[in-house]
């Protein structure tokens, strides 16, 4: 299948008046197909706009040189709703006369210091004669002409363009300031488009879609500029990476994906509903937000006559994304399925980066499934989560979670149930498979009874405690101190896990036997 693109960049902008690093600043994430797989190139932050130019200009030119075709992401809006450039006066209403406009007035310091909401200010005034339509500023810059709340909208501009009111949740491109808005950093970022567009390296590889392609995937440019809005796939901040940085990671895999599966094509489209007079004025003026086509109810009951309902077909799908999504190539031999299922279990990615193992581990952890070992786990539902009909020797599965023992050893001890339940593992747990899928507690107490010799070593630890609490240092721990415990293991490192990710891990084990 031929993809439309051969690599792809996601920008988060920034109207900050000041270098930012960290969150709600710029980032960026460079991602290229290499031998049908995605290779993360770059996940930059730089402090300014300024540099952030630069690092693109490099970039594009780079891949332009290598014969790359590049879809280049930015998450603010391309365009202004209906009738703005005419209320302005420009003579070309059209986007280009917007572009151009804002590239003359706005003034960008290689600091981030800027001039936006005089530019703000001075539209409104020329629009209506008073606050509005824009609206949104510190009270120290507030001015005849613009106010730090919406007071006035001018009946000769629209709240929303058409894309916009398919979406959930999103503000007006008015509002300069406050959580969740856009207004100011399309003003900017508009601005230093107009200049990256013409930029001599590549300026004759560039187009803006929609307004220079239409609403198709027929016409791309070799560089394709499209407007993208990285909230239609949720995403949660780490203790690594803020929200910003994971947004743009997250939809630079996401648009390579649909387009190595051959679905992104579609997504150029737009709203196939859309008469052709809004066609018109989505490629004239206001543009368009990629992946945006029928509004969210619409678009639920579209996906609830047409999902897939037949297991064969889902497996069928399921597989075909995996071979296509997942990159195990850094994997053991003996890991890699392991890896994949895991990744499959969550859905996500990205999950592969964190999977941690010793040597071997999976190796000698089939080994000990073929011998009939049991598998001790810490909560029910990890147990519910074992295929019984893939264990080679039809191996018990012990949870002691909630035997009888259990809740008085807890009080005894000052603990949780989980980790008082380690305690009646005794009979089973030398030469087992240890499976912990929820609690940090169980996993910490089997640590510490084998760093004391209280406790037989099993055969293999599968460690995928999830949450807030212990579940990162209760994982590190086991890493650090791997070599003194003498078990081999696998672990998901973080604070993700959960009872699927680590139920699929010994499903996978389970699956092939052993492997010499």
């Amino acid at each position: 299948m031929t993809c439309l693109f051969d690599s792809y960049i996601m920008v988060d902008w920034s109207a900050s008046s000041t270098p930012k690093t960290g969150a709600d600043s710029i980032w960026y994430c460079v991602m290229e197909r290499r031998a049908g797989k995605f290779v993360e190139v770059a996940l930059k932050n730089p402090s300014t706009r300024e540099q952030a130019c630069l690092d693109l200009a490099d970039i594009l030119s780079d891949l332009s040189s290598r014969g790359m075709k590049t879809l280049v992401g930015f998450d603010f809006s391309f365009g202004y709703p209906k009738g703005f450039a005419q209320a302005l006066g420009l003579t070309d209403a059209t986007w280009q006369g917007v572009w151009r406009e804002l590239a003359r007035s706005i003034q960008d310091g290689a600091d981030n210091h800027n001039n936006r909401f005089e530019v703000a200010g001075g539209f409104n005034q020329k629009i209506s004669g008073t606050a509005g339509p824009f609206w949104g500023c510190p009270k120290t810059r507030q001015s005849e002409f613009l106010e730090s709340k919406k007071s006035y909208l001018s009946p000769l501009t629209n709240e929303m363009r058409l894309c916009e009111q398919r979406i959930n949740g999103v503000k007006p491109v008015w509002q300069l300031l406050g959580t969740g808005c856009v207004g100011s950093q399309t003003l900017m970022g508009i601005a230093r488009l107009e200049q990256l567009r013409r930029h001599p390296w590549f300026a004759d590889q560039v187009k803006i879609w929609p307004f220079q392609t239409g609403l198709s995937a027929d016409d791309l440019g070799d560089i394709t500029f499209a407007e993208i809005y990285p909230s239609q796939i949720k995403v949660t901040a780490t203790e690594d990476l803020p929200k910003d940085a994971l947004q743009v990671r997250t939809m630079a895999h996401h648009y390579g994906e649909l387009d190595q599966l051959g679905d992104l094509a579609p997504l150029f489209k737009g709203d196939a509903d859309l008469t052709p007079d809004q066609r018109a004025l989505v490629v004239s003026e206001e543009g368009w937000v990629l992946g945006v086509g029928k509004s969210p109810k619409e678009q639920a009951l579209s996906w609830l006559d047409s999902y897939i309902r037949l297991p064969d077909d889902i497996y069928r799908k399921s597989q075909e994304m995996i071979e296509n999504d997942i990159d195990v190539s850094g994997f053991d031999e003996d890991m890699r399925d392991v890896a994949t299922r895991m990744i499959h279990a969550c859905g996500d990615v990205n999950v592969g980066e964190d999977i941690f193992y010793s040597p071997h581990a999976a190796t000698k952890g089939r080994a000990a499934l073929q011998a009939g070992c049991p598998i001790l786990v810490d909560v029910e539902m990890v147990s519910h989560g074992i295929i019984r009909k893939r264990l080679p020797k039809d191996n018990p599965v012990v949870c002691t979670l909630n035997d009888v023992r259990t809740a008085p050893k807890a009080k005894e001890l000052g603990t949780t149930r989980s980790a008082a339940a380690v305690e009646f593992w005794d009979n089973w747990l030398a030469g087992s498979v240890v499976v912990i899928g929820n609690a940090p507690t169980a996993l910490f107490h089997l640590i510490q009874g084998l760093l004391d010799g209280r406790l037989e070593k099993p055969a293999l630890i599968v460690a995928c405690p999830v949450g807030f609490v212990g579940a990162m240092e209760s994982k590190e721990t086991l890493i650090a101190l791997a070599e003194d415990l003498g078990v081999p293991f696998i672990t998901l490192r973080g604070r993700r896990g959960g009872s699927a990710i680590a139920a699929s891990a010994l499903n996978a084990l389970a699956k092939k036997g052993i492997t010499q």
